[in-house]
């Protein structure tokens, strides 16, 4: 059975947000669940996911959420498996104060984090850090790059011809 990924959101209002990422995990046939755990309100919850994860099949973690933006160093101290942060837009800052929540970790509890509101890389990231074990997920994913360059290409030969 492949690893899947756990998006857990801190908050329902991430769902919409996070989207492209489960998008991107469907079209790469990644298994994952989703879930909504707080790192402040439901810090039990936080622990348990991360400290069973891996025994539950789970390969990577990407966590998305918004302001102090603390839930993904909380689920990074909890296990092994990598952690993808998602800063999320913040009404307040734009996602800087998410981002920065993020991004600045203690040594020791590393979180891997992408742009704000970043969820289709964050499902990118997972499936290459998924891709290191699975041969079949690593040309699925080799695809995806032929056709991103694909389409920067017949981007640059439409625009040759234009006349500006």
């Amino acid at each position: 059975m492949s690893k899947q990924v756990a998006v857990v959101l801190g908050s329902k209002s991430d769902l919409e947000a996070m989207k492209p990422c489960m998008k991107r995990l469907k079209k790469f046939e990644i298994p994952f669940q989703v879930r909504i755990i707080s790192a402040h309100r439901t810090p039990a919850a936080a622990e348990q996911l991360a400290s069973s994860a891996q025994k539950d099949g789970i390969g990577v973690i990407i966590a998305a959420a918004g302001k102090a933006a603390h839930l993904a160093g909380v689920l990074a101290a909890h296990t092994t498996l990598p952690v993808i942060g998602v800063p999320m837009k913040t009404s307040m800052m734009g996602g800087l104060d998410s981002l920065l929540s993020m991004v600045q970790m203690p040594k020791g509890v590393p979180v891997a984090c992408v742009a704000v509101d970043g969820a289709k890389n964050a499902a990118i990231l997972a499936a290459q850090i998924l891709a290191l074990s699975d041969e079949v997920l690593a040309g699925r994913l080799a695809e995806f790059k032929r056709e991103l360059a694909k389409d920067v290409t017949e981007d640059d030969l439409k625009i040759q011809m234009e006349a500006f």
